[in-house]
């Protein structure tokens, strides 16, 4: 079943703002690990969005080599479908703070028919599934140099 545009903005709309409680997947190659997100992101093979808020990026800083389109701003979906277009055939990655909002809009985009996603399920902070992003010690940017690199139709 072919679902438009605003079905899935309808949906992605849907989601609360609220963080939600981290959703715990088995590992597969649509549930990714944060190790395997940035070796894949060294590699170009895929694309990796941070979906949390501005004040989240502010805090922590944003992955190295990640865009951050926050899911709590107007136009995400749009923003989405054109990091979408921007990969090609290539997979987007989602990751946030903890598994849960990536998760939920993972989950959303797959019941809508989008493929070609990805969670990072252990997010930036760590959940249930692993230490996340910044325990790791993956490489993180400010706030300032992400959206520095963000290409003009995700800004």
């Amino acid at each position: 079943m072919q679902l438009n545009r605003r079905t899935l903005l309808g949906l992605i709309a849907a989601l609360p703002a609220t963080t939600f409680a981290p959703i715990t997947f088995a590992q597969n190659r649509e549930v990714w690990s944060v190790t395997e997100t940035y070796e894949a992101l060294q590699l170009d093979e895929i694309l990796l969005l941070d979906i949390r808020s501005p004040q989240e990026w502010a805090e922590t800083g944003v992955a190295q080599g990640a865009w951050p389109v926050s899911l709590h701003e107007e136009g995400f979906s749009e923003r989405l479908m054109a990091a979408r277009t921007l990969a090609q055939d290539r997979p987007v990655a989602l990751i946030c703070a903890t598994g849960g909002r990536s998760g939920a809009v993972y989950k959303n985009l797959k019941a809508a028919g989008y493929e070609n996603f990805i969670d990072v399920s252990e997010g930036m902070l760590g959940s249930s599934v692993g230490a996340g992003w910044i325990n790791t010690g993956l490489p993180i940017v400010t706030i300032e140099e992400a959206q520095a690199a963000l290409p003009d139709d995700l800004l």
